[in-house]
């Protein structure tokens, strides 16, 4: 997954050393070193080893029992006008109280990485058509976000007291 971004201590980087190998069913050859596996697949070997993916059919309820053993959650977009996984994502920062990394992958563009961010995203496999140093730039989004999200709950109205 060359076209890993990263939002670490409030800036937007580009990893280019993603150690990740994506896994999309039991058949796929599996290579050396730390898997993504989908959800089914995980959960017949539920190894803190290897981190998962979930598509927009799954239940993130189904994680809790291994939430702290897993190193990495990562939600599919298959479509970018699908957004199930800004739901999933917003379930797992406030409600299961996620606190690792959670990745965007699949149809994953640009304009679409600001609001990602504020569902509680914080790594994004742009698609691979795209301009991963372009897509830096959705990061940037707005300087001001009005309503309440994962990352800063209070609305602006709270925020300026």
């Amino acid at each position: 997954m060359n076209n890993l971004l990263r939002w670490r201590h409030g800036v937007a980087e580009l990893d280019r050393e993603d150690r990740w190998t994506m896994i999309d069913t039991a058949e796929t050859q599996r290579s050396e070193g730390p898997l993504l596996l989908p959800l089914a697949l995980w959960l017949q070997e539920a190894s803190s080893e290897h981190g998962v993916w979930l598509g927009p059919d799954d239940e993130v309820e189904s994680l809790t029992p291994w939430l702290a053993q897993l190193p990495l959650i990562a939600l599919q977009f298959p479509d970018f006008r699908d957004g199930r996984a800004y739901s999933q994502a917003y379930l797992l920062r406030t409600r299961l109280g996620w606190t690792g990394e959670l990745r965007a992958i699949g149809d994953v563009l640009r304009d679409q990485l600001s609001h990602m961010r504020q569902c509680g995203f914080d790594a994004f496999v742009v698609r691979a058509d795209k301009c991963p140093e372009d897509a830096l730039k959705g990061l940037a989004g707005m300087s001001v976000q009005y309503g309440r999200s994962v990352i800063e709950p209070r609305p602006l109205f709270r925020r300026r007291g």
